[in-house]
């Protein structure tokens, strides 16, 4: 077989990509990654389509044995991953060899790491995704991974085009003191103006240890309602901030329900999702109005630092070439010299 095989699945190891949708009419949640900015980083770094489905690695990592050669990129939360017990770098494309061993050592920054592998995962999609909805087990891989686990690749590769232009420097990844943009609304009428106040106040909110793929709740200052009580339900949205009678919010995420009965102060813009992603218990989130204006320009904004960083590699001059020498074939790279 064409894989890996896991040998410690680590703390919370799943299988996502962009998530699934038009499906929530029907009862099921879109999943996806929690950060799927790193995602389509990694996913880039290694040659595939953003939407591409790689590992999501939560807190703690995974152990994998290589099956075959494959390249590989890890982005997001640094959790020390190595590669048969020597540290590798992030954010770059990396050739893992047929029985090297992937795995991680303890978690410095963030929460959520991402392991692209080039040619993608031989999983069949559920649903036009091959996520899995961790919390209640549905999908292709209807589980996070276990001991004894074993994933096909669909196209590995042992080596890429322009090895050395698939790198970038390690983007910053907070995880104690994070700054959170939101557009006010769809309910906001239904808050005081001093609940409103408060909810974007200097003083922040605490990430509770209530947190998981479906939602983080938080604790702070009261977001006070005008009425205490439930509204008519209506959709969740990726980011949605509801306030339940507690006053205490609740940012609900990849997992969330598809409906919910509680007034929404606001919604995380799409860029900032992320952040929340890789926020941790304990982590203190602050809250910045924005207007839809700025968080459209700044979604068009990642969206072309995504297709520049896809230009620049395909873009890139050859250093590495492949030369066939008397049935002996020689791998030649090529180094500017001062």
């Amino acid at each position: 077989m064409d894989g890996f095989f896991v040998n410690i699945p680590g703390a919370q190891t799943s299988v996502q990509d962009e998530g699934r949708f038009g499906y929530q009419w029907s009862g099921m949640c879109p999943s996806g990654a929690m950060d799927m900015h790193s995602l389509r980083v990694a996913n880039i770094l290694v040659g595939n389509k953003m939407n591409e489905a790689g590992l999501e690695v939560t807190l703690t990592g995974p152990d994998m044995t290589f099956m075959t050669d494959e390249v590989i990129a890890i982005t997001g939360a640094d959790i020390s991953p190595m590669l048969d017990g020597t540290p590798i770098p992030m954010y770059c494309a990396i050739s893992v060899k047929k029985g090297q061993h992937v795995h991680f050592g303890a978690r410095k920054t963030g929460c959520r790491a991402y392991i692209a592998f080039a040619g993608g995962l031989d999983i069949e999609p559920m649903y036009d995704s091959r996520s899995t909805w961790v919390r209640i087990n549905i999908g292709p891989i209807d589980h996070a991974l276990r001991k004894g686990d074993m994933i096909g690749f669909r196209a590995p590769s042992a080596s890429l085009p322009q090895m050395a232009a698939r790198s970038i420097a390690p983007e910053t990844i907070e995880s104690k003191d994070i700054e959170i943009r939101v557009l006010l609304g769809p309910q906001d009428d239904l808050f005081t103006e001093e609940g409103i106040a408060n909810f974007f106040g200097k003083d922040g909110y605490k990430v509770s240890n209530l947190c998981n793929r479906q939602g983080y709740r938080l604790e702070g200052p009261n977001v006070e309602l005008i009425k205490k009580g439930s509204i008519v339900s209506d959709g969740i949205a990726k980011g949605a901030i509801q306030v339940p009678p507690s006053e205490q919010p609740i940012i609900l995420l990849s997992e969330r329900q598809s409906t919910g009965g509680y007034a929404k102060i606001g919604n995380v813009i799409s860029v900032d999702i992320p952040k929340v992603g890789q926020a941790i218990a304990g982590s203190r989130l602050r809250f910045k109005k924005v207007s839809i204006e700025e968080a459209q320009r700044l979604l068009a904004d990642e969206a072309a630092y995504l297709e520049n960083l896809e230009s620049r590699i395909k873009e890139a001059k050859p250093t590495e070439y492949r030369v066939k020498i008397n049935q002996s074939v020689y791998h030649i790279a090529i180094q500017e010299m001062a």
